[in-house]
């Protein structure tokens, strides 16, 4: 259990580095590699950077509850 959360945390820690790295900021971002760079005439933001946005926060969840979860079975352990 406890090897399986470890690589799970590492898998997502190292998604969310790189989901973070994609993100556009003031200047371009990496995310206009991938179609990144059309903005739509609706909202102020692109669908990417909305997936992105959304992948980005599951991968943050995911991450935080293995630590939780490490944390829990490290003090409860016996």
């Amino acid at each position: 259990m406890v090897l399986a959360l470890e690589i799970i945390l590492l898998i997502s820690a190292i998604l969310m580095t790189i989901f973070v790295l994609l993100h556009k900021g003031k200047g371009g971002g990496l995310s206009s590699l991938f179609g990144g760079g059309v903005q739509s005439n609706l909202s102020g933001s692109t669908v990417v950077e909305k997936n992105l946005d959304r992948y980005t926060v599951v991968m943050v969840i995911i991450w935080l509850a293995c630590i939780v979860g490490l944390n829990l079975i490290q003090t409860f352990a016996s």
